[in-house]
Formats: structure tokens, C-alpha cells, sequence
């Protein structure tokens, strides 16, 4: 399973911006995906993920109501759009795939992606 991440970029904080996933290599009906972010000096810490099959989704608190999570089956691209941004979401952020439940814990993924740079200035 590859993962390739992009989106990220610079923007001013109340603002928005859309990651992207694109996944290949197998067949994502039984897999969850999900997004994790590292700020400098921090730990990779949950984001959001989605169970590719039903689509049943799960946040951190710290996000909920102001990102969403997604995927295109069509597309195999799984999507984290981004409302309301604040300086503390800053970090780089990362995609992940794992078969079963999402799980909140960066050591239960199998697969991940480059990560992609998002900063929010205040």
C-alpha cells in the first residue's frame, strides 16, 4: 500500500484548507484511514479517521465540528478538510492506513504517507 499525502500550505488562522490521500497498491474496501499531526517538540498525535467500507468516521476533540473527514471510493483518495484554522493545528500532517477499527494510536498503522506541512498564522 502506497500513500501519498498533499495539500498543505500556508494560511491565515479562520481560514481552510483540504489534504488529500491518494492511496494505491490494494483494495481499501476493509481498510480505515486516518490523519495524524506532529508539531515540533510534540508527539504524532490523532486527527481523524474513517472506516473505507461503511464510512463511520471518529475526531479528536480538539477538531471536532471543524474538520471533516472523507473518501472517494471512485478516486481510492481519502480527503481532511480543514474549517475555523487555528495557530495550535500547525504541524506537519500525516495519512495512515490500517485494516480492522480506527485506532488512535500511531503504532497501530500499517501504512503512512510523507506528511505535508500546514501553518497557521495568527
Amino acid at each position: 500500500v502506497q500513500l501519498q499525502a498533499s495539500g498543505g500550505g500556508l494560511v491565515q488562522a479562520g481560514g481552510s484548507l483540504r489534504l488529500s490521500c491518494a492511496a494505491s497498491g490494494r483494495t481499501f474496501s476493509s481498510y480505515v484511514m486516518a490523519w495524524f499531526r506532529q508539531a515540533p517538540g510534540k508527539e504524532r498525535e490523532f486527527v481523524a479517521g474513517i472506516r473505507w467500507g461503511g464510512g463511520s468516521t471518529s475526531y479528536a476533540d480538539s477538531v471536532k465540528g471543524r474538520f471533516t473527514i472523507s473518501r472517494d471510493n471512485a478516486k481510492n483518495t481519502g480527503y481532511l478538510q480543514m474549517n475555523s484554522l487555528k495557530p495550535e493545528d500547525t504541524a506537519v500532517y500525516y495519512c495512515a492506513a490500517r485494516q480492522s477499527t480506527v485506532a488512535e494510536v500511531p503504532g497501530a498503522y500499517d501504512y503512512w504517507g510523507q506528511g505535508t506541512q500546514v501553518t497557521v498564522s495568527s
